[in-house]
């Protein structure tokens, strides 16, 4: 099993990756670092292009969070998927057996999740794998 994390370096994903590391050191388990992106279009150079400055983007985001585990003695898998955040955090939790994904939140209301679409909003309605949602500290 492992314990899979969406981080973006947002406020909440910093809080969430501290909760998903106590969470991994606590069952022994490995922590699976996901990135999300879905780059718009999908044909032409500037998809391209646009794909793979995203995926930098993205190891470059994961590198923190590994950084922050490796100091916890925490073991990490980093994946940067080419799906929107919440299909490629339930793909990850399948193919790792998941005990669970940690998400952080904005502080956005629940309206507002449940009308723009926040991953959290959606991840609790889609997951198999229970959804550990971290808010962003008071």
């Amino acid at each position: 099993m492992s314990v899979v994390l969406g981080y973006d370096e947002s406020p909440g994903a910093v809080r969430a990756l501290h909760v998903a590391i106590e969470v991994s050191a606590a069952f022994g388990e490995p922590l699976v670092l996901v990135y999300g992106v879905a780059a718009p279009g999908a044909l032409g150079e500037e998809y391209s292009a646009h794909r793979d400055a995203l995926h930098e983007t993205g190891r470059a985001t994961l590198e923190h969070a590994v950084s922050a585990a490796d100091e916890a003695g925490v073991p990490t898998t980093v994946e940067v998927i080419d799906r929107k955040p919440a299909e490629a955090l339930i793909d990850a939790a399948t193919r790792h057996a998941a005990r669970c994904i940690v998400v952080g939140s904005w502080g956005e209301s629940p309206l507002r999740g449940a009308l723009l679409g926040s991953t959290p909003h959606k991840l609790l309605h889609l997951s198999r794998t229970p959804v550990l949602c971290v808010p962003t500290e008071p």
